[in-house]
């Protein structure tokens, strides 16, 4: 089969993200796993509009600041959603066997789901940061490979401003894909929940939430003070110590992390073949 060849698209605007250290960390411990090795490389998307060729086998394309809809327009969406339509025309090109598998994360999801006009991208009456259970709908993500061996509910780092409602499942299913989870129910809030990860064909799936997050990482995003408000002025101040003990818990943010994208590149890998 040759190499595997990985392209991580950064979408944080040049600023530091834990995100991107925490894709690096899960790519560098599967090297080691797969004999025929991996090539990875990143480009940044939106500071210097790089954009990776089709060379690639596998793309993550990483979550990141800002609004996923002021940028309507500009050069570096337009040549992303482009990259997203080549890898689409080159997996429903029946020539090629060797196809193309992509996962959209947080800011990458939401630009994803417009690219795709399969539901609203909305600001959300206030931040969503934290650990939050997310929720597995039947017959969808109990059946999708990315979500094998994890609970329902399962635990996520959760971290936006924005959210995806009202989503299109007619036009969802006829893309080949499925509506996989949403967030926590919550009875006395009259909001419709948010979707947090949908498969948008065969060959390409978002999350919402951020399946890369570790627990050491959380654990010094949660304690920065600016975020430790965060949580505490929506939550409380007992939602955000039960937070930090979450990620000490091996079957929350840590089974999570050693899952969601693992799955994934596994389940690509096994296509390529």
């Amino acid at each position: 089969m040759g190499k595997i060849r990985i392209a991580v698209l950064d979408m944080n605007d040049g600023m530091p993200n834990e995100g991107m250290r925490c894709i690096r960390s899960i790519l560098s411990n599967l090297q080691s796993e797969y004999t025929q090795g991996m090539v990875i490389e990143e480009f940044e998307v939106r500071q210097k509009m790089q954009i990776p060729s089709l060379d690639h086998d596998i793309y993550i394309s990483s979550g990141g600041p800002g609004s996923p809809l002021e940028s309507l327009g500009t050069d570096w969406e337009n040549k992303y959603f482009e990259w997203i339509a080549q890898i689409e025309q080159w997996n429903k090109d029946v020539t090629t066997n060797r196809k193309k598998f992509v996962f959209f994360i947080c800011h990458s999801f939401q630009m994803a789901c417009r690219y795709f006009q399969i539901g609203q991208v909305t600001r959300r009456k206030s931040t969503a940061f934290g650990v939050f259970p997310i929720h597995m709908l039947e017959y969808d993500s109990l059946a999708d490979p990315i979500f094998n061996g994890l609970n329902d509910p399962f635990y996520g780092v959760d971290s936006r401003d924005f959210q995806v409602i009202q989503t299109d499942k007619k036009k969802i299913n006829e893309l080949g894909g499925d509506i996989l989870c949403i967030e926590k129910e919550r009875p006395h809030v009259p909001l419709e929940r948010a979707v947090m990860a949908i498969r948008f064909n065969p060959y390409m799936v978002g999350t919402q939430f951020h399946p890369e997050a570790d627990a050491q990482g959380m654990s010094m995003y949660l304690q920065r003070e600016d975020k430790k408000n965060t949580v505490i002025e929506n939550h409380g101040f007992a939602k955000w110590s039960s937070m930090l003990e979450h990620l000490n818990d091996p079957d929350k943010i840590q089974l999570t992390n050693k899952t969601v994208l693992p799955n994934f590149i596994a389940q690509a890998i096994h296509g390529l073949s």
